[in-house]
């Protein structure tokens, strides 16, 4: 038994146009793209150096705190020997 036949559906709608179109830009030459391209790339390696930056001052300083020479001047273990395997393992000098 073939497929029942389906009805087409005609629409119409009124349009008003808003603007006239306007032709595409000329095409640029390049040697400009590749100023573009050289120019952004750069600012995208100064914006991660800058990131890698303020983490590496942070965890410096989150690191600080923790081993005591912070603002505080309290006396600071020292690490004599550090050792990773699956956890990290500290020998610390004995308080004078």
């Amino acid at each position: 038994m073939p497929p029942p036949a389906q009805e087409l559906v005609v629409e119409e709608v009124d349009a008003v146009i808003v603007a006239e179109p306007r032709p595409l830009p000329e095409r640029r030459p390049p040697g400009q793209l590749v100023k573009a391209q050289a120019a952004v790339a750069a600012g995208s390696f100064v914006a991660g150096a800058a990131t890698a930056v303020v983490v590496a001052h942070r965890r410096a300083k989150k690191a600080s705190r923790r081993t005591g020479r912070g603002r505080r001047g309290g006396a600071a273990l020292e690490v004599a020997a550090s050792r990773s395997f699956l956890v990290d393992v500290h020998l610390l000098q004995k308080r004078p």
